[in-house]
């Protein structure tokens, strides 16, 4: 028997409808904040990746999709959504228009990794990225949009904060943080030394538990911010501590890429076993730079949407649409004829089978319909139809004209 490719699942129907209820309460948060969807091509130029995500980073080095194609152009399927958008906000001049421009996005991507629980190789992110405004009240935009999310979906979660600085006061902390870690060079995991020569403020995120502890003694950037970056992290748990969004500081949450500054946050939830990241973003002022654009402020999020599907309580569904039902197999093409003119405007499902009146109101209540129309041999001789309001229990014989 031939099956899917390990760790990429189909998404059948009970999934796909909270697949649906999480895009429909994402997208419609997202354009109350006045954002525009955006849809990125799956498959990109492996050089964007590389140039935004970092050569030494895992999602890199080991784990994309990346083939040669027919054409010997080196592509892979996209590992994630920021560096597509930002291509397509360069490619397209919006950075050498100006203005504000801001983006939501929903889609799989994919990264070739061990599959586990809330982690596929073909998984689902939505996310958001706005370009033009650098204050940080965009920022805490952001991430009460995230919030606002989470709410409507009833998940409960933890906020963490961090500062990541800026060109001015990131450049002397990595020298404070190289010269700690040359200190306890035959202390630190193999994955930390290779990140000392690379980046280095990715140590601060290693999940090796002696290093962990290790590194509670390691510099702290909070404490190296310039005064810029110092106000604008006041700022912005000023700002938070406002709308009642209650945070922690952690002083590890890193992204470690030159092009990230200031703002950097995750949103964690302990509901799905240890507690795991569910949504993170911040602040990335010189992609579009780094990648040819014109210098532009932007910051953006994204949420793993596989982490959260077990979260997600549905709401009881509506009922809604016409289920049609003959009980008489003549009278199965006038109910294929009825069911095609309610289609117009109505959602309904048509039974193709003769059945008894109890089979048809069983299969109606199964899927959720609002009337239950069904037409017997009595019925048939009439020219009319037999309706019950699945709802209000009411129910009546009507002509097939007034229908």
């Amino acid at each position: 028997m031939i099956r899917s490719l390990r760790g990429m699942n189909d998404i059948l129907e009970d999934e796909y409808r909270r697949f649906e209820y999480f895009h429909t309460v994402a997208c419609n948060v997202a354009a109350r904040y006045g954002f525009h969807y955006i849809e990125t091509p799956l498959l990109e130029e492996t050089t964007l990746f590389k140039r935004s995500v970092g050569e030494s980073s895992d999602i890199v080095g080991k784990e994309m999709y990346q083939f040669i194609d027919k054409g010997g152009n080196d592509v892979c399927l996209r590992p994630e959504g920021t560096a597509g958008v930002v291509r397509a906000f360069i490619q397209n001049k919006y950075d050498k228009k100006g203005g504000i421009y801001r983006f939501f996005y929903h889609g799989p991507m994919f990264r070739y990794e061990r599959p586990q629980k809330g982690r596929l190789r073909e998984f689902h992110q939505f996310g958001v990225e706005s370009f033009g405004v650098g204050s940080v009240y965009e920022d805490a935009s952001l991430i009460m949009m995230v919030r606002d999310i989470f709410d409507a979906l009833g998940i409960t979660y933890t906020l963490q904060l961090n500062s990541l600085g800026c060109s001015e006061c990131m450049p002397p902390y990595r020298e404070r943080l190289i010269t700690f870690l040359d200190a306890h060079a035959q202390e630190i995991c193999e994955d930390c030394r290779r990140r000392k020569a690379t980046n280095p403020i990715r140590v601060l995120d290693c999940k090796n538990s002696h290093c962990q502890v290790l590194y509670a003694d390691a510099p702290k950037l909070m404490t190296h911010l310039c005064s810029s970056c110092t106000q604008d992290f006041a700022t912005l748990t000023s700002l938070l501590e406002g709308q009642h969004l209650a945070y922690t500081i952690n002083t590890h949450l890193v992204r470690g890429l030159d092009y990230y500054s200031k703002t950097a946050f995750e949103f964690l939830s302990s509901d799905i076993g240890a507690q795991s990241a569910i949504a993170g973003g911040g602040r990335y002022d010189r992609l579009i730079e780094f990648l040819d654009g014109k210098p532009t402020p932007a910051v953006g999020f994204a949420i793993g949407v596989e982490r959260l599907l077990e979260l997600i309580t549905l709401p009881e569904a509506i009922r809604e649409g016409y289920y049609f039902g003959a009980m008489d197999t003549e009278a199965l093409p006038l109910i294929l004829t009825l069911g095609q003119q309610k289609r117009r405007r109505e959602k309904v499902i048509i039974e193709y089978h003769a059945k008894s009146l109890k089979a048809h109101l069983k299969n109606a209540d199964r899927v959720h319909a609002r009337y239950c129309a069904v037409i017997g041999e009595n019925e048939l001789k009439q020219n009319a139809i037999w309706i019950k309001d699945l709802v209000n229990k009411e129910e009546k014989i009507v002509s097939i004209d007034s229908l």
